[in-house]
């Protein structure tokens, strides 16, 4: 099987986003804007803490999936490349998350 990434995600979302509406829910999605895509993000986030807390795996794999994708839809309207939120990470994770935290409160 061939390895699907965050990055090929982005690509269907950013190809989606350019149909038209009525033939693509990402299309319908980012025609909406930012709010709509933003509120299914929360939404989505909710349902998968929901299935993280309630133990069920197979729900959280399937909820995690939805997040990844409506955050892909908002990050796409926000014209904010994934590239940015991996350099963040990496950034972020490049020390301790304790001392990240603490440099944050410091600048």
């Amino acid at each position: 099987m061939t390895e699907f990434t965050l990055s090929d995600l982005e690509q269907i979302v950013a190809t989606r986003a350019k149909a038209a509406p009525e033939d693509s829910w990402t299309a319908k999605l980012v025609a909406a804007g930012q709010p709509k895509a933003a509120k299914k993000l929360g939404e989505e986030a909710v349902e998968t803490v929901i299935a993280a807390v309630s133990g069920d795996r197979k729900n959280l794999v399937d909820e995690s999936a939805d997040l990844l994708y409506h955050l892909m839809v908002v990050l796409n309207i926000a014209a904010v490349p994934l590239q940015d939120v991996m350099s963040e990470l990496a950034r972020r994770t490049s020390q301790s998350g304790l001392q990240e935290k603490a440099n944050r409160q410091n600048p």
